[in-house]
């Protein structure tokens, strides 16, 4: 089955061995884009855990059209905040002959999805305001509409607006810069 069939097959029933299938496809990029962040082997074990155990709820909620992509970000997005929750705290430095390297386990597509989420940045920052502050509540903070708008003082519709508008926004964005 393709990675969207056994999504839509998860989303359906909620079973767990569906959702396992499709995360043990990527479970080796998820730990390898956690070691980069987190540079501890022991904590980028829990945060696969933690990712895993994260999209047991999370994929019954977001529609996600390419997994793959999808959860390398939620991955990265996941790391980043730990990071920042301890910042000061001490960390090793693991070398890089030592780390599994991604570029081996998918050297087609990693090249372009770096890219692209470089070029992602860059367009999220051409945004007006509201639209970048309910974008990235949205997608990179996994805030529902409701919070979004109990935290910025907007209307929900205008929320909804903001993150419509962003999205199409981004779209121009990433083609024109394509």
């Amino acid at each position: 089955m393709t990675d969207l069939e056994l999504l839509a097959q998860y989303k359906e029933n909620g079973e767990l061995p569906l959702l396992g299938e499709l995360f043990t496809r990527y479970q080796s990029l998820v730990y390898g884009v956690c070691l980069k962040y987190l540079k501890d082997r022991d904590d980028a074990k829990d945060a696969v855990m933690q990712l895993f155990e994260k999209l047991i709820s999370t994929l019954m909620t977001h529609e996600v059209e390419n997994f793959k992509n999808w959860l390398y970000v939620t991955a990265r997005n996941h790391c980043l905040m730990q990071i920042r929750a301890r910042k000061g705290k001490f960390t090793k430095e693991i070398s890089n002959d030592l780390m599994e390297n991604q570029m081996f386990l998918h050297p087609e597509e990693e090249p372009d999805l770096e890219g692209n989420l470089t070029r992602l940045e860059e367009c999220i920052e051409t945004l007006i305001n509201e639209q970048k502050q309910c974008v990235q509540l949205f997608f990179l903070k996994e805030k529902c509409y409701k919070d979004i708008a109990n935290s910025t003082g907007f209307e929900l519709n205008q929320v909804k607006s903001f993150i419509q508008n962003g999205k199409r926004n981004l779209k121009i964005c990433m083609e024109r810069n394509g």
